[in-house]
């Protein structure tokens, strides 16, 4: 056979294709070439053959049938035959294939090699496909060239100690003898891989983590010989000396440093060093300086040293690089809530990252901007959120929706504020604001007596002629109904009272009855509010009756079955109308036991008297969440009482879930409306009968540790603990659910079930999406009586979609911190 073509002859020869067609035709031709040579045995051009191979490999054509050819290459003598095949067995082999055992044998002889670049050769490769059976083997040597003096050797012994105690986690302590004298080690890239495997042991043994505790001092010593060193051109990056090396070592000491008073003390004036004398200019020491604020947030730092990394932060915001402002809007954001005033110091530079033009960044912006906003700039914040909402992207109007519903119904400083802020965004976003806007907002209007002319009044100017933003026109034509009467006698104060005639507020309604941008709820809304007119109205009504009469045979069965009730009643029962029609009284919305409670809000604490109110007497509704459920063995189980508006039928949270396939268990997944016809579930007296927005039990006895209640495919649930000095019987549980995997989590229920000596409560959750990468937290609160101090014990189900696949998983939790109950 002639000399096959050379690699690069190849390489020039594939270029020239000018179609994809063409260039299959060559690797083909190629490959049926290569297979003769293989058959024939020829030793002379295998090493050529296996690089073209290689090369086909690369370029996404299968190569499988070289893997033998790698093993025979590897047990050639020659090093280039051994480099090939090491490199060919790298990329086509992996531990899922049985042919890489052949090779055990091979690596074991080549790392007691007399040749430092053989021995190199079959780290690597043990270093990246090892698998365990391989490890267990080969561990012993590997061990023994991390202890050579060569270091050459020793970088590449730790790297490969790393795969083999990831591999193989409890031969560990196998290596802990060599890392004694590695941190000793001159060579910067011994250090670095040094590090790494301290790093790894650390994460991966709590015993090992507090073995190593005693380098800290060590650790601040080598990163302070870097920080000092002057220009070394061999470890120089931008005229930061070996910045790969200073960004292990500051990961690792965070490791070391997490919940260590004493360690956490010996680093804080080395990060203090790091921080301040660190070039910003170029991205080599921004990332330097990213890793300081990461590791003084985590360990337990000096309250100065964690200002001065929130200002680091602040400056980040303010580069101009978009990935280096995204990074600081994350890290914000997770250091919000544990450093408030210090994050409150830069609000003008985060907002001002709202009119950024990167998505991401907007999004980040937006989140931080909420958890910034309190009673002090309450005003100015909402200015510029619904600014943003006015002008920002779809996708954005209705997290910022809610944002700003949430924000103002728990700083609002009036309610006339209130009233107007929560119609600025109707009129706005109206069409991407949550179900529950309409009902909570008709509830803050019934609540606020004498607003109701001014409110009614805006409404009436803020529907005409535009019907485009249904929940507005539904709480326009609800208070239009109600309060129809004030916007004819023009009795408005707050501001210049308009003339309005009742013809002209019943061609409004008329108008949205006919409208095709009006949704079959709308036109119940319109219908109704024409109703209650009759009421208020004097010279209008006969026009009324016989606008109820025409919908009374319309092909919409709900505004059909209306206009029926509502003409019996002109006919039929014209004596109990007025009694009937009459205004609606004040809605009650938060209920406790103490007369006040302290909220806690951002960066501020402050009284804030509730309402109190009696438990509910009389019969209460039947209902199958009544029923004792059976789910931790015994039949003293009590249903979830989930948490739902007053203004609205029972939510889906109220219905009946199956948990074990024959056990009924209320749940609390995100709210969706339900049928009116299921019943409205009573609430007992401790728990906060009203919106599930409002605060919650703030004045905390601290001291409770949290517990991790679930963990399994990525899903991870942790448990934090709340006390209430007014209610010591009463728990307040907050669940944080997070998600490591690489796909978002959608559809998330969580559901739980408690004995019955116990009352349990869940709220709504703060989404439905635990976001992938652990990039955000899905919040809910359950609320715990436990009047008789027992030990708790739960059960709980969770169900999720996730690649695809509906997943649900049953777990019970019975480790509860004794501080939880007693």
């Amino acid at each position: 056979m002639p000399a096959p073509i050379r690699l690069r002859e190849l390489i020039r020869t594939i270029r020239t294709a000018r179609t994809q067609a063409e260039e299959r035709e060559m690797i083909q031709k190629e490959c049926a070439a290569i297979r003769s040579s293989f058959r024939e045995e020829d030793n002379t051009y295998r090493c050529r053959n296996v690089a073209k191979l290689l090369y086909m490999h690369m370029l996404g054509y299968p190569a499988h049938f070289g893997q033998l050819e790698c093993l025979k290459l590897i047990a050639s003598q020659k090093f280039t035959d051994k480099r090939i095949g090491y490199l060919g067995a790298m990329l086509l082999l992996d531990e899922r294939q049985d042919v890489h055992l052949l090779m055990t044998n091979c690596i074991k002889n080549d790392l007691n090699h007399s040749t430092q670049y053989v021995q190199g050769l079959a780290l690597c490769t043990l270093g990246c496909m090892g698998s365990s059976e391989m490890c267990r083997d080969l561990a012993g040597e590997v061990e023994k060239l991390l202890k050579t003096s060569n270091s050459y050797l020793r970088k590449k012994a730790a790297l490969c100690a790393v795969h083999v105690i990831r591999k193989v986690p409890e031969l560990m302590e196998m290596f802990l003898p060599a890392t004694k004298n590695l941190l000793n080690e001159k060579n910067h890239g011994v250090l670095h891989t040094s590090v790494v495997l301290l790093t790894e042991m650390c994460e991966r043994s709590p015993d090992m983590l507090a073995h190593f505790r005693k380098l800290v001092p060590q650790l601040v010593r080598i990163l302070k010989n870097l920080i000092m060193s002057g220009y070394s051109p061999e470890h120089d990056v931008s005229g930061i000396s070996d910045p790969f090396l200073q960004v292990r070592i500051l990961r690792l000491l965070r490791i070391l440093g997490r919940n260590d008073d004493d360690s956490s003390e010996a680093m804080n004036d080395i990060l203090a060093q790091v921080a301040t004398n660190t070039e910003t200019s170029k991205n080599v020491g921004n990332a330097i300086l990213y890793e300081t604020v990461l590791t003084i947030m985590d360990i337990k730092s000096e309250s100065g040293l964690r200002v001065l990394a929130i200002n680091i932060l602040g400056r980040f915001l303010l580069n101009n690089d978009k990935n280096i402002r995204y990074v600081a809007l994350t890290s914000l954001l997770k250091t919000v809530q544990t450093d408030h005033n210090a994050v409150q110091r830069h609000r003008s530079t985060i907002v001002d990252c709202l009119k950024d033009l990167d998505v991401s960044i907007k999004r980040r912006a937006m989140e931080l901007s909420f958890a910034l906003v309190n009673g002090n700039n309450i005003r100015g914040m909402m200015k510029e959120l619904l600014y943003f909402l006015d002008s920002c992207e779809p996708e954005f109007k209705a997290d910022c929706a809610s944002g700003i519903f949430l924000a103002a119904e728990k700083y609002a400083p009036s309610k006339r504020w209130h009233i107007d802020t929560i119609m600025r965004v109707l009129t706005t976003a109206g069409s991407y604001v949550r179900d529950d806007a309409v009902p909570n907002l008709i509830q803050l209007i019934t609540n606020s007596v004498e607003m109701h002319a001014y409110t009614v009044q805006r409404l009436y100017k803020a529907i005409l002629g535009d019907y485009s933003q249904q929940p507005l026109v539904q709480v326009a034509a609800w208070c239009i109904g109600e309060y129809g009467d004030l916007l004819v006698s023009g009795q408005c104060e707050e501001e210049e009272p308009i003339q309005v005639t009742e013809d002209e507020v019943l061609d409004i309604l008329e108008s949205v009855l006919i409208s095709n941008m009006s949704t079959s709820v709308t036109r119940g809304y319109a219908l109704t509010a024409i109703m209650k007119l009759s009421t208020r109205f004097t010279c209008t009504v006969n026009r009324i009756k016989k606008v109820v009469s025409i919908y009374g045979s319309s092909i919409d069965v709900e505004l059909q079955q209306r206009a029926v009730e509502y003409n019996a009643l002109f006919k039929k029962y014209d004596h109990m109308r007025s009694a009937l029609l009459e205004r609606m009284p004040v809605m009650e919305k938060v209920t406790t036991n103490g007369p006040t409670e302290i909220v806690q809000t951002n960066g501020e604490t402050e009284p804030a008297p509730l309402e109190t109110k009696p438990p509910p007497s009389g019969p209460q509704p039947t209902s199958q969440a009544n029923d004792l459920l059976d789910l931790l063995g015994g039949n003293d189980i009590t249903p979830v009482i989930p948490t739902v508006p007053t203004s609205k039928p029972a939510s889906a949270g109220g219905e009946l879930l199956d948990l074990l396939g024959d056990i009924n268990l209320t749940g609390a997944p995100a709210a969706t409306p339900a049928p009116a016809s299921v019943p409205q579930i009573s609430q007992p007296p401790f728990l906060l009968d009203g919106l599930s927005s409002q605060p919650l039990f703030n004045d905390i006895a601290t001291g409770i540790p949290s517990i991790t209640a679930y963990s399994k495919n990525g899903l991870k649930i942790e448990f934090t603990f709340e006390r209430s000095n007014t209610n010591p019987s009463v728990t307040v549980i907050t669940i944080q659910a997070s998600n490591s995997t690489e796909l978002d989590m959608t559809d998330f229920v969580f559901q739980a079930a408690v004995p019955k000596t116990f009352q349990l409560q869940l709220l709504s959750p703060s989404s439905s999406i635990v976001p992938a990468f652990n990039t955000g937290t899905i919040t809910q609160v359950i609320k715990v009586l436990n009047p008789q101090k027992q030990q708790l014990r739960m059960r709980i189900k969770l169900t999720y979609n996730h690649k695809g696949s509906a997943m649900q998983d049953l777990a019970e939790v019975n480790n509860f911190p004794p501080q939880s109950w007693q």
